[in-house]
Formats: structure tokens, C-alpha cells, sequence
């Protein structure tokens, strides 16, 4: 039976990706089983915010994601990809705050708390989604009806619970202490939304008069140096360093807080530097970190000098209130000066925190917040991953999450903001708190009358509290749940270095303490933290708009011309220069914009950079290389499909060494991949299923076919057939993972071939480690017969010889496997390589004028009578002399080196004497053919 199969000349991402999506969709493909029966397996995705939409780190870590995904799925386990997005308390509230401004000329307040928030859900509902669609466009194959949102009810009893929890448990209290202050948003904000930024600013160096008039140290002054001249105003003291000689007759003296009446001491703490500055430092316990805990270790008054928006308060002198901290930085300096105080002001290197989306400079700030007192929740966390049931990789991130949860701070989770989860507190009149999960049951639980007048706090939840709930709360919990007691705990977590701390911390914090095994041991939210780099740009550069850097991956899909990715990196600039610069670097790197390469390509791309941890330079030419692999596997499978030959009838069968050995390589690939995706090395997954497509199958074993086609016996091309389409339907199958697209639709023509008649290859078993299927022997053979052709052809090449001119070969040398292996495979060879004849020299032959190359130390010698070029052989096989004296030296240099003799294995000795000798085995073989052509 011979089939025959229409197949496009080329693979058209574009015309099958989305519709081959939604029918995988529609048809509930990305469901999990729920067979209790077979082992489960899930991944919570990390959620992205709402109002965000794919950038390439997405891309990178859900491709990794999907691709356990899938081939989870593929080997029966009954998987859940649990997906969702995350409300993004401060980045949400200010699109729709920046929106209703230019639009309405409007702010929030304008609008009240609750109509405000009415019009985040409106945005929510209309541009929410963009991040899911684009998600769909990478293939991801989520089951999107269990897509969950951190605002959603079933997530907001969960936060409600776990708050009441905490508070009733006493680890969660409310107090006064000092935050990262956003003064333009006017909200506490988490260090992770703080940006450190090196800038030049001053030192001033200020004169504090001793109380003692009769002080002579320093000519009766204290001196400090200081980069915030403003906060003096709220100074608690100044400190020194113990064991600071200059200061040891001055502690406990007092001084005069310049330009107040106020006095403060010199006190003696071990913070001060003695080697920065003076060795004297200013302590202003509200408005700095350091100075704060200085501060309580004095007991010194705390005096906050600021309003929330970063104006100075009616505890600054008249003449500064009301004034912005940096006009009243000029004016307290010229003050100082004017009045004495100021000494001298030094440029100074500094490090300024801005609020990553206020861009204002943030500000220690004194106020009344709600915390989790975290340390009990640390120890177990902390030990979980101590005891290893919950593995980093790579491991060394282990070392990061240690350090900061040994010594880790209490968390504030109260943020000043509208959007996001109102914290369950209501306050009577008197400020009486209470805690619970609606005004209803405060009311039962604190026995208050009904007419006692209550108010719900202002503040919202960090948006990192909820989405710490993440792998629990997304299953149903408080809710005990079919899912939850299926698909937790889940099994990896793929995520970046950057929110170790404030996410995958905190996610093992919350779910230990409130998820427990039916023998009430905690549970872990996830088995192993698989870290990534960072995607950066092809000069090693973070992307950020603001270099003008940043790659789309629907661009790398679909393309974009130049004048669409210019406007898209420059059009809402508003600097002009800058705008320029990056529409100059942008034409430059990409002068016709960027072309369609398609899903399978980014995804492959993306899987063969990942190594394990490090950054990724994105590299525009192995995207461009991968897209050529994907078109490489869709003209090898042309090839199978349209060949006419091919017949898949009953009857006799007799498989060549060709069909063994690309069975036996199959399944050492099969091997490979899986022994790489257990450990998470997708980049060694990649190169295995690239290496056999490519080197293997392709290049080698389709050319090795033909032949048997073209003159091979009915029970030969019968066992080709079987082998190619066989071997192809399980490649498309070990592919699939990270390719899905391209393997679905050539799966597709395929299955017929092999008598599927299932829908999808995501239902389809991936390929298992086969042991009989090794053959050593056929690899052997098909290695060697490589080598020999690979030589023929460099021949050919060198000298320059046509294809179509027929050559003999003759071998000497030959050892008795090598010549076992050409008396049976003479003919592939002669067909292979093109030879008119290929045999042994007998003993004593005349050996022709020939050009010869060494296999092992197998000489092979093809005549050239009517070939050569002498001038160009003498050159080539001076290149060839060269190679083996440079190795003859190197093995000698080793060899003589009394350091390497001394310490290495005689093994591995041995083993280098051995090379030693082949080289110089060859070197005379060579040095001999030299001199025969130039004798002529």
C-alpha cells in the first residue's frame, strides 16, 4: 500500500496558530483529568497584573511553564495549570486615576471611595484581559474557566480569613512605625516598589554648640555631616562610636539643635562609622531607618517633622511650614549658614529611593500601620527548606531566601490607597478597634449594640498579602475543596531572584501556617523554586521604555515594521532627544523592522537560552536560526508525507543499519530530554530534540533512505517507510512540548500514516525510554559509514571535484570491525558517497596518485589521476601537518609538565600517550602523501 499525503510547501504560523488554539480550547483539552487514580500535577502561574501586558520575561517563564505543563499532561497525570491575574493595588488605581484626568479633568475624590472603585472594575472589565489574549497568542495551555482574580469573591474570603486569623493568633497588630512613604500617592509602599538610584548630591557639614558654654572640644561645637540638612529640625541626638577616641569625653554632653531651642545628648551607640565623615552622626529617629532603631535604643523622642504629601508640619519653626522638603532644604541652608551653623558643603556620591511609579523621591515616614509579625511564621518556612521539601534551583538561591528570613522584619501590610482589599477593622467612636470579617460579626463577636456607630478602616491589604495566598487560596481554600486536596501542594513555582523575598517568602510563610496534611503537618505550597534570569537586550541591558530597548514577543511572533516599532518605543515620549536617540538605535537594529517568525520559534528560542539562573542576551539571530529549525522539521516531514514511494503495506520487512541506528538515536534522545526537563535544564531539552531533527534525522537519515527507495527490495522500502513515519509521529510527539503549534498541525497528516485516530497530539502518550531499542552495534556502523562519506565529500570540496563525477575510494589500515562493517554496507556507501568502487588495498598493492584522509587511523585514499590540483593539495595537506605537530606539541607540553604527571590518574596518562601516538602515527602518514604529490 502506498499512500500519498498533501502537504504546504511551507509552515504558515500565522494561518494555524489561533484557530488551532481555540479549538484546544473550545474542546477542553487544557482541563485536568481529575482521575484520582493517576499522579497529579500543577503549577499556580506567578499572576501577572491586570493592567499589564506580555513582555519577554513573561514569555520566557510561561514557556518554561507550559512546557512541564504539557508534557505532564502527555504522561497521564492528571495536571492543572491554575492561572490568574493580580489586582495590582497602585499600578491599577493610577491608570484609572491618569485616565479619568485626562479624560474628565477629574480626580478620584471627585468621584468618592466607591464610585472611584465602580469605575476600576468598568476598566477592569473592558481592558482587563488584554494580558490572558496575549498569553493564548504564546500557547498556553491553561485551563482558562478556572482563571482566578486576587479581587475575586472566592480570594477575597480568603484574605478576610486569614487577617481575622492572624489577628486573633496575635500576629498581626496595628502600631506606629516607620515606612517607605510615597508622598506624591500618599501610601506606605513595600521596599520592592523602592528604587535605588546613584546621584550627586552634597554633604553638609553643621556645627551643634555644646549646652556648656565652657566646652572647648571642637571650639565648642559638635560637628556632623549630613545629606538631608532639613531633617535637623527633628533631631533626637547625636551619636558616636564607643570605641571612638576623639568622642569619649563628650558623651553624655549636651548640644543645641540648631535654630530650635531645643537641646539634645551625645549619646554613644555602635551604628556610627567612625571612618565616614566627621564620626559624628545626626539622629532623627522619624525620618530615617538607621535612626529610628538608634533611636529606640536611647529612648530618644521621635518628633516627625513632615505632612504626608512631604510638606514641613507644624513642628518645624513657623517660617518652614508648609514648605516642600527640598524649598525648605534651600532655605534651612541658607539659614544655617546665615546664622552661623554651617560649616562647608562637599559634593557628595549618594544613593536616592524613588517610588519605581511615582518617580518621587520617597520618604522615611512615621505612621500608624498594620503589620504581620513574621517571625514565627519564618522559623518553619525557614526550616522547610532546610529539611529540602522545598528545593531551589539552581540551589544557590537558597543562600538569598536564607538571609533574609533569618532576619527577617515584621511586614507592614496597610497601604493608603482605594483599590484593593479593605483590611477587615472597624473603629467605634472612641477608637476602639475590632477585627473580623464583616461589620456583622464584629458586632456578634464583640457583643456591641446595634446603635454603637462603627467605621470600617480606610486602608487596603499590600497587594503582596493576597496574592501570598496564592497556591492555596486560587483551589478554594478557606473552603476544603476537591482541587485543593488534588493539586495542592502544587509542584514548582517558576519564578525571577527579584521577588524571593516579598513573594515566594511569603507564599511558604502564609501556607505552612494555614494548610496541613491529614496528620496536621504543614504543607509546603510548591516542591522546588525554579529561578530565572533576566531576559536583558543583545548588548547585555536591562529592557526598560525608558532605554528604549524593550522587545515585544507578539512582535517576535507576528512581526512589526519599522515604522509601527518606532512609534511603539518613541510615541508617548516626552523628551524629544531621547525620543531621537532610541529612533536612531531602533532603525539601526532593525532596519526593516522585525519579521513573523512565529510561536514555535520564540518558544524554542526562549527554552534553548535557559540555562540554569543566569541572564539571557537576547539574541535576534538564533530566534531567526530556530525559525529555520521549525521550517527545517516541516520540509523533513514533506518529504515523508509526499514521497510516493513510501509503502506501509503488509509484508516482509528487513530493516537496514540505517533504520536501527535512527531508532537507537530516538531513543537516546528520548532519554536525554527527559533526564534534562527532571532537572529543569530546558536549554539541554532544546539542543536534544534540535540535535536529532537536525543532525540526525534529517541530514543523515532521510539521505540515507533514498537509496533504499530507489533501488532497495519491496521488504527494504517497506521497513524505511515503517521507520521514517514511525520515528517522525513520536519526534512530533517529544517536540510538542515546546513546540505545540507546528507539531499539532504536522501531527495531524501524520496520524493516519500510523492508525491514530485520536483528535489532538496533547492526548497523545509521550514517547517512554525504550532499553531494546539501544543498538550499539547500528550506531557503530552508522558512525563510522558518517565519518567515511563526511571525508569523501571534504574531498570533493577541497578539490573541487563535481558530485556527479563518480570516485573510487581505497582503504589501508583498515582494522577488521571497520572492514566488517564496509563489506556489508559497500553499497549504501558507494550510494551515499557517490563512489564508482570502495575497497581494501591488498598487501603490496601499488597505491595510485591520491589525495587521503585518516578516519581513526583508517587511511582513506581516493585516486586522482584527471583530479588533483597539485599546488592545492600540498597546501591543504600543509594545514593538516600543522594540525597534528600543534597536537603532538600540546600532548608533549602535558606529558612533561611534572605538576600534571604528578597529580593526574595513570589512566588518564595513558590515555594521553595514546593520543600522542596516533598523532604521530598520522603526522608520518601524512608527511608521506606529501611528499608523493610533490614528487610529481
Amino acid at each position: 500500500m502506498t499512500q500519498k499525503f498533501e502537504i504546504a510547501d511551507r509552515f504558515n504560523p500565522s494561518a494555524v496558530e489561533q484557530a488551532l488554539y481555540q479549538h484546544w480550547e473550545e474542546q477542553g483539552y487544557f482541563k485536568p483529568s481529575e482521575n484520582p487514580n493517576v499522579p497529579s500535577y500543577c503549577i499556580a502561574i506567578p499572576p501577572p497584573n491586570v493592567t499589564g501586558s506580555l513582555h519577554m520575561g513573561h514569555a520566557f517563564q510561561q514557556t518554561l511553564m507550559d512546557t512541564l505543563i504539557r508534557f505532564h499532561r502527555m504522561e497521564g497525570h492528571n495536571t492543572l495549570w491554575q492561572a490568574g491575574t493580580d489586582h495590582a493595588g497602585i499600578a491599577t488605581q493610577m491608570v484609572v486615576e491618569r485616565k479619568i484626568a485626562a479624560e474628565e479633568g477629574k480626580t478620584r475624590h471627585d468621584y468618592g471611595r466607591e464610585a472611584f472603585i465602580k469605575k476600576i472594575w468598568d476598566w477592569k472589565a473592558y481592558s482587563g484581559g488584554t494580558i490572558s489574549q496575549q498569553m493564548r497568542r504564546l500557547g498556553n495551555s491553561i485551563d482558562w474557566e478556572r482563571e482566578r482574580f486576587t479581587m475575586d469573591e472566592g480570594l477575597s474570603n480568603a484574605v478576610k480569613e486569614v487577617f481575622v486569623r492572624l489577628h486573633e493568633e496575635g500576629l498581626i497588630y496595628r502600631g506606629k512605625r516607620l515606612v517607605n512613604w510615597d508622598p506624591k500617592l500618599l501610601t506606605a509602599i513595600s521596599d520592592l516598589e523602592v528604587e535605588n538610584r546613584d546621584e550627586k548630591g552634597f554633604m553638609y557639614h553643621v556645627r551643634y554648640p555644646f549646652v556648656d558654654k565652657s566646652e572647648t572640644f571642637g571650639g565648642g561645637y559638635m560637628h556632623i555631616a549630613t545629606t538631608r540638612p532639613e531633617t535637623i529640625l527633628a533631631d533626637g541626638c547625636l551619636a558616636v562610636h564607643p570605641d571612638d577616641e576623639r568622642y569619649k569625653d563628650v558623651i553624655g554632653k549636651m548640644v543645641h539643635v540648631p535654630m530650635t531651642d531645643r537641646v539634645i545628648p551625645v549619646v554613644a551607640d555602635p551604628y556610627p562609622d567612625p571612618e565616614f565623615g566627621t564620626g559624628c552622626v545626626k539622629i532623627t529617629p522619624a525620618h530615617d531607618f538607621n535612626d529610628y532603631e538608634v533611636g529606640k535604643r536611647h529612648d530618644i523622642e521621635i518628633i516627625n517633622l513632615m505632612n504626608p504629601d512631604a510638606t514641613l508640619n507644624d513642628n518645624a519653626p513657623e517660617r518652614y511650614r508648609g514648605l516642600d522638603r527640598f524649598e525648605a532644604r534651600k532655605r534651612i541652608v541658607a539659614d544655617l549658614d546665615a546664622e552661623g551653623y554651617l560649616e562647608k558643603i562637599e559634593p557628595h556620591e549618594l544613593k536616592r529611593p524613588y517610588g519605581d511609579r511615582s518617580g518621587v523621591v520617597i520618604e522615611p515616614y512615621l505612621t500608624d500601620q498594620w503589620y504581620v509579625s513574621v517571625k514565627p511564621l519564618a522559623e518553619v518556612a525557614t526550616k522547610a527548606v532546610e529539611d529540602g521539601e522545598i528545593q531551589f534551583v539552581p540551589k544557590q538561591y537558597e543562600n538569598l531566601y536564607f538571609s533574609w528570613m533569618r532576619d527577617i522584619q515584621d511586614w507592614c501590610i496597610s497601604r493608603q490607597l482605594w483599590w484593593g482589599h479593605r483590611i477587615p477593622a472597624w473603629y467605634d467612636e472612641t477608637g476602639n478597634v475590632y477585627v473580623a470579617r464583616s461589620e456583622e460579626e464584629v458586632r456578634t463577636k464583640y457583643n456591641l449594640p446595634a446603635d454603637l456607630a462603627l467605621k470600617q478602616d480606610e486602608d487596603v491589604l499590600d497587594t503582596w498579602f493576597s496574592s501570598g495566598l496564592w497556591t492555596f487560596s486560587t483551589l478554594g481554600w478557606p473552603e476544603q475543596t476537591k482541587e485543593l486536596k488534588m493539586f495542592h501542594p502544587t509542584d514548582v513555582l517558576i519564578t525571577g531572584f527579584d521577588i524571593i523575598f516579598f513573594w515566594v517568602a511569603r507564599m511558604i510563610m502564609f501556607t505552612m501556617h494555614f494548610i496541613k496534611d491529614e496528620n496536621g503537618k504543614p504543607q509546603v505550597p510548591f516542591k522546588t523554586v525554579y529561578v530565572t534570569g533576566l531576559i536583558r537586550d543583545e548588548q547585555g541591558q536591562k529592557m526598560s521604555k525608558s532605554k528604549g530597548n524593550v522587545l515585544d514577543p507578539i512582535d517576535m511572533i507576528d512581526g512589526i515594521s519599522l515604522e509601527d516599532l518606532l512609534e511603539k518605543r518613541t510615541g508617548n515620549m516626552m523628551q524629544p532627544q531621547l525620543a531621537e536617540k532610541i529612533a536612531k538605535s531602533t532603525a539601526k537594529q532593525f532596519p526593516e523592522g522585525i519579521a513573523s517568525h512565529g510561536t514555535d520559534a520564540l518558544r524554542f528560542t526562549l527554552a534553548a537560552l535557559a540555562s540554569n539562573g543566569r541572564d539571557i542576551n537576547w539574541d535576534m539571530k538564533r530566534l531567526e536560526g530556530y525559525r529555520n529549525f521549525c521550517n527545517k522539521l516541516w520540509n523533513a516531514s514533506r518529504f515523508v508525507l509526499t514521497n510516493e514511494k513510501l509503502d506501509l503495506s503488509e509484508g516482509e520487512i528487513e530493516f537496514s543499519v540505517a533504520d536501527r541506528w535512527i531508532e537507537s538515536c530516538f531513543n537516546r534522545t528520548v532519554s536525554d530530554f527527559r533526564e534534562a526537563l527532571s532537572q529543569y535544564r530546558f536549554d539541554l531539552a532544546a539542543n536534544a530534540i534540535y540535535e536529532f531533527t537536525w543532525n540526525q534525522f534529517c541530514d543523515w537519515y532521510l539521505e540515507l533512505t533514498k537509496p533504499v527507495f530507489a533501488n532497495g527490495t519491496p521488504a527494504q522500502i517497506r521497513a524505511a517507510s515503517q521507520t521514517l513515519v514511525r520515528v517522525l509521529e513520536q519526534l512530533l510527539r517529544l517536540a510538542h512540548p515546546l513546540i505545540p503549534f507546528i507539531t499539532e498541525e504536522i501531527w495531524q497528516k501524520v496520524k493516519g500514516f500510523v492508525g491514530i485516530e485520536a483528535d489532538s497530539i496533547m492526548l497523545q502518550p509521550f514517547p517512554m525510554v525504550n532499553e531494546r531499542a539501544f543498538d550499539g552495534d547500528a550506531e557503530r556502523e552508522i558512525n563510522w559509514l558518517k565519518d567515511v562519506i563526511v571525508a569523501v565529500r571534504n574531498i570533493r570540496a577541497e578539490c573541487n571535484i563535481a558530485p556527479s563525477k563518480g570516485l573510487d575510494l581505497l582503504f589501508r589500515n583498515i582494522d577488521v570491525a571497520e572492514q566488517k562493517i564496509l563489506e556489508k554496507q559497500t553499497v549504501l556507501l558507494c550510494a551515499m558517497a557517490k563512489l564508482g568502487d570502495a575497497r581494501v588495498l591488498t598487501e603490496g598493492e601499488n597505491v595510485p596518485l591520491a589525495v587521503a584522509k585518516l578516519v581513526g587511523n583508517t587511511e582513506l585514499l581516493v585516486p586522482m589521476a584527471g583530479f588533483i590540483n597539485k599546488e592545492t593539495e600540498l597546501a591543504r595537506l600543509t594545514k593538516d601537518i600543522e594540525k597534528y605537530q600543534n597536537e603532538v606539541k600540546r600532548i608533549e607540553g602535558k606529558l612533561s609538565n611534572e605538576a600534571f604527571v604528578a597529580k593526574a590518574p595513570e589512566a588518564v596518562i595513558a590515555k594521553e600517550r595514546e593520543k600522542m601516538a596516533e598523532y604521530q602515527s598520522g603526522l608520518e602518514k601524512i608527511r608521506e602523501q606529501y611528499k608523493a604529490i610533490e614528487a610529481l
